[in-house]
């Protein structure tokens, strides 16, 4: 059998990106539920700007393929709502689970009753894919402000409205709308498959609040009067990833710097900026302090949950350096030429004991460029 040369193979992930181009979610124009990441970016959807810039989808579409995968067996096994859709006339979007109670599950036909009905009435799932990355910062501090917008919205929306009049659901817009009593995020590590569930009372008050934000968001004259909520490429995944990040951060006027720079008008700017950076260079000291002491006083304790956060040990594992000596008879026992390399550090040191200077030439490369911020008293 001959092997296929690997350019002739056609790609997976270009099959992949193309159809998730043709996704209805990739093709939609209204602002969704799922846009409201950050202000400005959702600014320019409302102004219809054309997307300037393609990312890299791959961790998205896989994250998508889990998400669907799993949704649909959650539709297979428990009979709950899934991907259903919920709109107005400010904002859109799909909710991934809805799970009903008991009373309004009676009100659909019986085909469509849910296997497994929701304790605590109607509850508003949102399913999210994360890295083992971001895995630890998921489960110590829970959703983000975004996730818990985009949330509430979605529940706001079938709250106020229902389900959105169409195709496959109708059965469903004749419930009209419904009092929603919970909201459930279920995290999933698509690197292992953990799972982590949090799930809150509906809040009428945060509802209102997502409603609000998405409210000064048209009432803006151009999406350059959208605030920045992250502090943008190089520094935010999500800035990374923007299909507007050219429309919202420009270039920086030197090919090569970072495009931050724009943030600079003045020396008011240059002063404030410089203020920021010590107080981020005392708070990273004081911060290795704490840390530091902490790592001392714990060091003999045994591993266990200790209130909020469980303590846990590794390392400790035997290392292993290379046996020259060993590779240098498995070499001749070979009749393989042992290497006679000159040895660089060696011949410093050799020179240095001699009292030599070590000779030197010029590289092509420079050191890294630095910042000096001291104290100034005029």
């Amino acid at each position: 059998m001959t092997a296929q040369p690997v350019e002739s193979t056609p790609s997976l992930w270009t099959a992949a990106h193309d159809v998730d181009a043709r996704r209805p979610r990739s093709l939609q124009r209204q602002l969704g539920a799922s846009d409201t990441v950050c202000e400005r970016r959702a600014a320019y959807i409302v102004a219809g700007t054309a997307p300037t810039n393609e990312s890299e989808k791959r961790a998205a579409i896989l994250g998508t393929y889990i998400h669907e995968g799993l949704l649909s067996a959650a539709r297979s096994e428990y009979g709950w709502l899934v991907e259903r859709a919920v709109a107005d006339d400010m904002i859109k979007g799909h909710i991934d689970v809805v799970q009903l109670d008991e009373a309004t599950a009676a009100r659909v036909p019986a085909r469509h009753r849910p296997k497994v009905a929701a304790q605590h009435g109607v509850t508003v799932e949102d399913v999210k894919t994360k890295s083992t990355f971001l895995w630890d910062k998921v489960r110590r501090y829970g959703p983000s402000e975004a996730e818990l917008r985009q949330v509430y919205l979605y529940a706001d929306l079938l709250r106020t409205t229902g389900f959105e009049d169409v195709r496959g659901q109708r059965y469903l817009t004749r419930l009209g709308a419904l009092e929603v009593a919970r909201i459930r995020f279920r995290f999933v590590n698509r690197d292992n498959g953990e799972e982590h569930v949090e799930e809150f009372a509906f809040d009428p008050m945060e509802a209102t609040r997502a409603r609000w934000w998405v409210q000064r968001v048209r009432e803006l004259t151009s999406p350059e009067e959208g605030r920045r909520d992250f502090d943008g490429p190089g520094l935010d995944a999500i800035c990374d990833h923007c299909p507007f990040m050219s429309a919202c951060w420009g270039l920086p006027e030197q090919p090569g710097t970072p495009v931050q720079t724009a943030l600079i008008h003045n020396d008011a700017d240059r002063t404030q900026t410089l203020a920021d950076y010590v107080r981020g260079h005392e708070l990273q000291t004081e911060g290795n302090r704490i840390k530091a002491l902490a790592r001392k006083k714990i060091d003999t304790s045994p591993a266990g949950v200790y209130g909020a956060n469980e303590l846990a040990w590794g390392g400790g594992n035997p290392t292993w350096d290379i046996d020259v000596e060993a590779m240098v008879d498995l070499l001749e026992d070979a009749g393989i030429p042992v290497p006679m390399l000159p040895d660089e550090k060696r011949m410093v040191d050799t020179l240095k004991d001699a009292g030599l200077a070590v000779p030197e030439k010029r590289s092509a490369r420079t050191t890294p460029k630095t910042i000096i911020v001291r104290p100034f008293k005029a």
